[in-house]
């Protein structure tokens, strides 16, 4: 039972800035966690940390060390990217506007409201204060909105909702102040150094309103030198007085050689005067002029800008979802494209530059975009709205989720990465779930259709529909995969159809409520359905006698599932209690009492505390496991509870989310954010000037307010909709309010004490192994149970010993060897060594197996799995080299000319 949070899909992004790590790993912000795309592997994972509230700014260290992540409250989290730790917790006691590391590493900046406060960079030791406040820098007068850093990180410029731009110095001293640099007609947007900081001559700043405007600054050394200077021209001068003096006591040589002497000292003291310039330039006592000033002539407003300083490249998001691609500081424009019709909220580079990253909050869109060759690497779109049901497929690969906004989704399980969007249906999909046969997929809809598609060709290949229009809730299909059943919310039918030639077979009536909940037995051709009506009836649908019989509840029956034998049926009522019957003789085996373990989090509006209100303390899914040990259930609250079916008692309570920014979560509220008009929170008193997906993450959601209606503030409610067991019973997957989360089993494998003896220590295998005792070295690592120690024993076989060392393996270890060799299959180069262990397993303990197959499925499913994947990726490479093969012998013999080979490749 020690699952563990994994990963998290269908999530779009709602807003925040991403960046890059690594040149080729972008992180993005989703809600209150982060989920980390390596462009290269095409893999997506989750940092298993959250934050309080939905993120609103990410910073990442130069080196790619460290992760900087900040809620909309101010609270931070500092983590270390490589092991995905949080090191330290901080509040910066007020919204952050805005944040960026120092191209050093050393500090980083953050603009907190009006004020701009620069802090050293915690390490990686434990520390009582890491985070060090080196100065707070005040002058703007209003919120900063931009941040910028010169490359020797000496020096800082912020831009704000003032319309200006400060320049400050970080180490400056007390009679210093910033420099000021105004014209622009709107919101700073973006601030910038142009080049690397060299020479005092060559410095520029770029500065870019929401407007359009790009304002080019130039830096000119004050002709009013400072103290040092001054004190070295009197010197000079006084020394030309005294020459003066001398020379009519000269001959013209003696007068010729002071001249030549007095010029080389000048110019020894301008050199080190320059050198001084050089290395410690001071960007306030001189003149900013504006050089330029350029417009990018769009009807939309500038929503997000990034730039690039070793290439001199500019990328301008616009409003309308064009962006541009400009050289600078000639302002040449290189690309202009159109990615969305909404506003492009983030735009960044990555560290070479041929890399640019898009954000779309109103769309929960990313794109990377590779602008040299015009490719697009990336583009993820996760379900804008709520995710309403999820199925695994039979081998445990690939995972489908439908949600309100009309699409259905195939998700990789090992990457996280969705490979296919399906978009036909015309209203929110209820259910979906996999064929026997691995290649289809069945989705049902509020359209009133029911859609099969295709996973080898990709396509929508039939269409199910019913004489009458009706909404589709519920979804059911048998063991052999020829029939589909659908159960309906308004006319409480339900239509039976043949998937080979689509036609309807059967209505079956008899419901008096909608029915949510559909299921196939897995071992009789008996199908099962609940209703709000209070019953839950089994249907005979292939012989054609109806109702078989009825099972009566006090209360709406909302959801049901079938234990993995079929001799067992668990029924999820309104009370919040879950009965489970033996559908052969409709008799009740026990009830689980799960109101109070449900029950949890109290909503903005409730007038009662979490304890005493009645909404939400029932399940609405429920899943069995692979072997039917356990049964998880969830509904509207934010646990997912896990009971022992055998015992039927409570073995686990798992908290799907932390986040404040969601309703449902906090068990009491705060009576200080009470008023007679209603909860605070509640309270549409939002800023104008704030952009949402910029200032905050965007919240939106279906059927926000009645039509014609605005938007009210209403924050989307924590609720589990669905929950698949993964067949393997390593993983299970929760259609959430914040999307699919993916738990699997914590790999920390422990051993078992029954089977622990004073002589079962790792030196005892070290031992065994080196005296090439292999079998007893396998035997006492499986007995620890220790991962490295298993895998060790494994490689250290000789191929010619495999047979043997399998063969002496005691039952009790089998099961822990196939996940043993399942992890390896995963990750080891030796595939045909390791098929080698799965043949003689197959071989000496194939009754084994099969005579403990209700204990050993799981296991053996997650290594077929491992079998599969890696069959299909060795299918492709075999035959493109078939291919290539096929290509060079043809060459070969079309250039043979005078028995001369001649190949050009």
């Amino acid at each position: 039972m020690n699952f563990k949070f994994s990963n998290l899909l269908g999530a779009p992004y709602r807003g925040g800035n991403v960046e890059f790590k690594k040149d080729a790993v972008l992180l993005s912000p989703v809600g209150n966690r982060i989920s980390v795309t390596d462009l290269q592997k095409s893999e997506s994972i989750t940092l298993p940390f959250e934050n309080g509230r939905n993120i609103s700014r990410i910073a990442v260290s130069p080196s790619g060390s460290l992760l900087l992540s900040i809620d909309e409250t101010g609270r931070s989290l500092l983590v270390n990217l490589h092991t995905h730790l949080v090191l330290h917790h901080f509040s910066f006691k007020g919204p952050v506007t805005a944040l960026k590391f120092s191209p050093d590493g050393t500090l980083f900046a953050a603009g907190v409201g009006k004020l701009l406060q620069i802090w050293r960079t915690p390490g990686f030791r434990k520390e009582f204060a890491p985070f060090q406040l080196i100065s707070t820098l005040a002058g703007c007068h209003d919120s900063i909105t931009c941040l910028g850093w010169s490359s020797d990180s000496r020096w800082i410029v912020a831009g704000s909702k003032d319309l200006s731009t400060k320049l400050f110095s970080v180490y400056r001293a007390p009679d210093q102040h910033a420099v000021t640099l105004s014209g622009h007609r709107d919101v700073l947007v973006g601030v910038f150094f142009a080049k690397p900081l060299v020479s005092a001559h060559d410095v520029g700043l770029y500065t870019l309103s929401r407007d359009g405007a790009l304002f080019d600054w130039r830096y000119f050394p004050n002709a009013d030198l400072p103290q040092a200077d001054e004190t070295k021209n009197h010197a000079r001068a006084g020394r030309k007085r005294r020459m003066q003096t001398e020379k009519d006591d000269m001959d013209l040589d003696g007068q010729k050689q002071h001249k030549d002497g007095e010029q080389m000292q000048e110019e020894e003291e301008d050199m080190g005067a320059g050198r001084q310039q050089k290395t410690e330039t001071n960007l306030i006592t001189g003149h900013w002029r504006q050089s330029k000033k350029n417009f990018f002539m769009q009807s939309a407003k500038l929503a997000s800008c990034d730039y690039h300083m070793g290439l001199g490249l500019l990328v301008a998001g616009f409003s309308s979802g064009v962006f541009g691609l400009y050289q600078l500081p000639d302002f040449i424009c290189i690309h202009m494209l159109s990615i969305s019709t909404e506003r492009i909220t983030t735009s960044v580079f990555n560290s070479t530059g041929n890399l640019l990253a898009f954000g779309c909050a109103n769309l929960g869109q990313l794109l990377v975009w590779e602008w040299r060759t015009e490719t697009q690497i990336l583009k993820q779109q996760g379900h804008f709205f709520d995710v309403n049901c999820v199925a695994f497929s039979p081998d445990s690969q690939y995972l489908a989720s439908g949600a309100d906004d009309n699409k259905l989704k195939l998700w990789s399980a090992a990457s996280g990465s969705c490979y296919v969007t399906f978009a036909e249906h015309t209203s929110a999909i209820t259910a979906v779930l996999f064929l026997p046969t691995n290649h289809v997929v069945v989705s049902a809809s509020l359209d009133g259709t029911v859609r099969a598609y295709d996973l080898v060709r990709y396509r929508n290949f039939r269409t199910f529909t019913t004489p009458t229009p009706v909404q589709f809730v519920s979804l059911a299909v048998d063991q052999s995969g020829e029939v589909i059943c659908a159960g309906t919310l308004d006319s409480f039918q339900i239509f039976v159809w043949s998937v080979k030639t689509g036609r309807l077979l059967d209505m079956l009536g008899g419901h008096e409520g909608p029915v949510h909940g559909l299921s196939f037995s897995p071992v009789h051709e008996i199908l099962a359905s609940s209703s709000w009506d209070k019953t839950v009836r089994l249907w005979d649908v292939f012989e054609g006698k109806g109702n078989v019989e009825t099972l009566t509840h006090t209360h709406d029956v909302l959801t049901l599932a079938y234990h993995p034998d079929g001799k067992q049926l668990a029924c999820s009522t309104l009370d919040g209690q879950i009965h489970l019957w033996n559908p052969i003789d409709a008799m009740l085996m026990g009830t689980i009492e799960g109101r109070r373990d449900i029950a949890g989090g109290r909503r903005m509006g409730d007038r009662r505390t979490a304890a005493n209100t009645s909404s939400g303390k029932c399940f609405t899914c429920l899943s069995y496991s692979a072997d039917g040990s356990f049964l998880i259930a969830g509904g509207s609250s934010k646990f997912i509870c896990m009971y022992d079916v055998v015992d039927q008692v409570l073995l686990r309570r798992i908290q799907i989310t932390h986040n404040h920014s969601l309703d449902g979560v906090l068990d009491f509220l705060n009576s200080k954010n009470m008023t007679s008009a209603g909860p605070l929170d509640l309270i549409d008193d939002d800023d104008s000037d704030e952009e949402d997906g910029t200032d905050h993450q965007s919240q939106k959601r279906l059927g926000f307010g009645l039509p014609g209606t605005g938007s009210n503030k209403a924050r989307p409610v924590v609720r589990t909709k669905s929950l698949q067991l993964c067949p393997t019973g390593r993983s299970f997957a929760a259609a959430t309010t914040e999307g699919l989360l993916l738990y699997s089993m914590d790999d920390n494998l422990v051993f078992d004490p029954a089977d622990f003896d004073i002589d079962v220590t790792p030196e005892a295998v070290d031992e065994a192994l080196q005296e090439k005792r292999h079998a007893r070295a396998l035997i006492l690592a499986l007995r620890l149970n220790e991962f490295n120690l298993i895998r060790k024993c494994v490689e250290a076989v000789p191929p010619w010993e495999i047979s043997d060392i399998t063969r002496a393996i005691p039952p009790s270890h089998l099961g822990t060897l196939c996940t043993i060799l399942a992890e390896f299959l995963d990750k080891s180069p030796h595939l045909e060594f390791l098929l080698q262990w799965c043949e003689e397993l197959c071989v000496w303990h194939g009754k084994m197996l099969e005579a403990q197959q209700r204990e050993l499925l799981p296991r053996l499913r997650s290594l077929l799995k491992r079998l599969v994947q890696r069959h299909e990726e060795l299918a492709g490479m075999c035959s493109s080299n078939q291919y290539m093969l096929q290509f060079l012998c043809s060459g070969f013999s079309s250039n043979k000319v005078n028995g001369v080979v001649a190949m050009n490749l």
